[in-house]
């Protein structure tokens, strides 16, 4: 039976999901965004195709990946790792999958959430103004540091994500980044 934060561990073809059901990971395609699950629950679903641009303006992701050195297989600061940290925080929620040797799929990881697709955007939000936070929380500069803190608590999560979504085209495989 697959652990917390693993999937397939069994050996079989199917992924046991955070909800205990199971799903067999050639169902999953690269447009899709959430699984309805037999449970009743949408669980949100990420493959590493899918771009960072899915929950942050490219200008961000642009500012994420000049300033986050990697120190893994990923050339870039991306998706695996902005589900890295959703993991990290919340290992009994998600599930991974490594299809790296099944060339059946168009994926090689793919991550699927207890939360569903708007509560995961919401989630990942709130883990990098985290992260930038406490970075800034480092600067040398006060002035910085203060300016930072006096947006961040002017800065609504909820709001935010749902402007993004509205202004981004979440219902195909061919959302486009902002």
């Amino acid at each position: 039976m697959a652990g917390p934060g693993a999937a397939g561990a069994d050996g079989g073809d199917r992924l046991e999901l955070p909800c205990g059901e199971h799903l067999d990971p050639h169902e999953i395609d690269l447009g899709m965004r959430e699984y309805d699950c037999p449970c009743g629950d949408s669980h949100a679903v990420v493959t590493d195709v899918h771009p960072p641009s899915r929950f942050f303006p490219e200008s961000l992701v642009t500012v994420l990946r000049e300033t986050i050195d990697t120190d893994d297989e990923f050339e870039e600061f991306g998706t695996p790792h902005l589900l890295g940290v959703v993991l990290e925080e919340f290992p009994e929620a998600v599930v991974v999958h490594d299809a790296s040797d099944d060339g059946a799929v168009g994926y090689t990881l793919v991550w699927i959430t207890d939360f569903d697709a708007r509560r995961l955007h919401e989630v990942v939000v709130e883990l990098v103004v985290e992260l930038m936070e406490h970075a800034i929380s480092h600067a040398d500069d006060d002035a910085a540091v203060s300016e930072f803190e006096s947006q961040m608590l002017e800065f609504d999560v909820e709001a935010f994500v749902e402007q993004y979504r509205q202004e981004r085209e979440f219902e195909s495989e061919h959302d486009r980044a902002l």
